[in-house]
């Protein structure tokens, strides 16, 4: 199996269904890619040799085996990466970068059917749904926080790494002062200070990038009450984010919504056991490639921007200095999501 995300270029791994009968086992198969398994927050994402080695692979591989694009969801909070290590669980290891999440990360991965009342006998390829169902079955047995959300047949040479058009990264992150909930800690960065959005969209980091954005929006844990909700619905019935409830209810100056210069709610006039809201934003990274923790380190130099650490001229000496060394602090893994990775599949 082999990745279209990944850390670092560690062995990868191949694995097969058995027979048709509900639920299909999971062997793994004589043969495997010694490729590298792409970029989660990492390493390019190949090339003209890479695509080569691609095609001297395919020669070698099992022709009778059906190559399949599978896309995963997982929460990586207790994953140490993707790559199959010693004594370690991984992602690879039970079907990245160690605490990445991924809404679609993608791999590929041959399988061979081979039918169990004759041994030796090569049957047709499982349909994709099959291959989806029984994978899942294996995988929600164990912690449940890993699940295959797509299956898509692909020709013996389609690379996961190698042929993907674009990668998308959401990063979380939570201001506010207060503690961050147990459901939120795993899930994103929280900063006690309240960061100034505008000065970040200001100094956005973008250059290499096909898009690099900050943006607000709803917290993970809100549940607003019918009075919120009448503040924020809009005629379609769609809901539009708005800080002034919170703001009005802890009696604060209002002017409008999700601005830089609002500060969070006071404990004046709060209800008893309602947590204070944290804000919450989310950085946006979208590029073919990137290189090792770059949305990471992009996020870091963010953050010291709106908190006012670093002004635009340092983001600029920054950036001209081309070096790790001279960047702040990168963020944790924990705010890392990989949202998407693109193909082209119609040829």
């Amino acid at each position: 199996m082999t990745a279209a995300s990944s850390d670092s270029p560690k062995r990868p791994f191949d694995s097969s269904l058995a027979d048709s009968s509900p639920p299909a086992k999971l062997q793994r198969t004589s043969g495997s890619d010694p490729a590298p398994s792409g970029n989660t927050d990492g390493a390019p994402g190949g090339g003209e040799a890479a695509g080569e080695e691609s095609k001297a692979m395919a020669a070698v591989r099992n022709p009778r085996a059906q190559r399949y694009l599978v896309a995963v969801e997982y929460v990586g909070t207790r994953f140490s990466g993707s790559q199959q290590q010693p004594n370690q669980r991984t992602v690879v290891g039970v079907l990245e970068d160690a605490g990445v999440h991924a809404l679609s990360n993608v791999c590929h991965v041959d399988v061979e059917r081979i039918s169990k009342r004759k041994p030796g006998e090569v049957l047709p390829p499982h349909e994709p749904g099959v291959v989806k169902r029984a994978v899942n079955h294996f995988l929600q047995k164990n912690e449940g926080d890993i699940m295959v959300t797509d299956v898509h047949c692909v020709a013996p040479d389609f690379h996961a790494r190698y042929r993907a058009l674009e990668r998308t990264y959401h990063y979380r992150l939570l201001s506010g002062p207060e503690p961050p909930s147990v459901f939120e800690k795993n899930s994103a960065w929280h900063i006690p200070e309240d960061l100034d959005i505008d000065a970040m969209k200001a100094n956005s980091p973008m250059r290499t990038l096909d898009e690099l954005t900050v943006t607000e929006v709803f917290p993970f844990m809100f549940f607003p009450s019918s009075l919120e909700r009448s503040g924020m619905e809009l005629s379609d019935g769609s809901l539009v984010y708005s800080r002034t409830r919170d703001l009005e209810s802890s009696g604060k100056r209002v002017e409008g919504s999700c601005t830089s210069g609002e500060k969070l709610e006071s404990d004046e006039g709060r209800e008893f056991g309602k947590r204070l809201r944290h804000r919450c934003f989310v950085v946006t990274a979208r590029a073919r490639s990137f290189l090792y923790h770059q949305v990471r380190l992009m996020v870091g130099l963010l953050k010291s921007v709106g908190s006012g650490n670093l002004t635009t001229a340092d983001v600029e000496r920054i950036l001209n200095a081309k070096a790790v060394t001279a960047a702040p602090a990168m963020a944790p893994a924990c705010g890392l999501y990989l949202a998407n990775v693109k193909y082209d599949l119609s040829v």
